[in-house]
């Protein structure tokens, strides 16, 4: 999915606002870009797998809305007689290691960074967060086959851009964006399509946290 350098693609352009607007828990706009997604060629269930992993990043509540407003527009769309593919439904996972060994793994790739030896941080001071984030973050949903890495960090990016004041996760997780395939062309597109939706001031940050990445590269 991942456009080679060129500009994002018209579903890698729905996934941002998709993403951003149910963040916002904006539903009016919300139904428009789910809309505009199907039309994009988005399938029904990436499109609920969209809207369940914002949850990770901006809680159930609007990750819950996000796709009881799917609901109300495939129910419209069918009404109307109108089809749309419901794309395929996620592998069963087979892996011998534990989950957090799973989960750490995926980081690691994800990162392209060794995990430490040691919890620092945050995870040392709450290590049960750490516990959360390899086991079900990156193991029980980044596993899940139905959206790519790259997908996913789309989704990723544009719910932290528009929930604000989260800058270091948003760096680590541009970062995360240019391993998996974005260009720096691509990320600096993902900020002019994201602006409209959570306003100037945040996409400014963002902005800000998307010149940083990129000069350090």
């Amino acid at each position: 999915m991942i456009s080679n350098g060129k500009g994002l693609s018209q579903q890698e352009k729905s996934i941002i606002s998709i993403a951003a607007l149910t963040a916002k828990g904006d539903l009016e706009n919300l139904k428009s870009a789910l809309k505009e997604g199907l039309e994009a060629g988005l399938t029904v269930n990436e499109i609920k797998e969209i809207l369940v992993h914002t949850y990770a990043y901006c809680g159930f509540p609007r990750s819950i809305r996000g796709l009881q407003t799917f609901m109300e527009v495939v129910n419209e769309r069918k009404a109307k007689g109108i089809t749309d593919k419901m794309g395929k439904e996620a592998s069963q996972i087979k892996a011998d290691d534990n989950k957090y060994e799973r989960g750490k793994k995926v980081l690691e790739e994800l990162t392209k960074t060794p995990s430490p030896e040691k919890l620092v941080g945050y995870a040392a001071f709450a290590p049960v967060i750490d516990t959360f984030l390899k086991e079900h973050l990156f193991a029980d949903i980044f596993e899940r086959d139905i959206l790519t890495y790259a997908q996913r960090e789309l989704v990723t990016l544009s719910v932290i851009s528009a929930i604000g004041d989260a800058e270091p996760m948003l760096k680590g997780h541009l970062t995360i964006a240019l391993n998996v395939g974005f260009s720096p062309k691509q990320l600096n597109e993902f900020i002019t399509i994201i602006q409209p939706i959570i306003g100037e001031n945040k996409a400014k940050s963002a902005s800000v946290v998307v010149n940083e990445v990129l000069k350090s590269k």
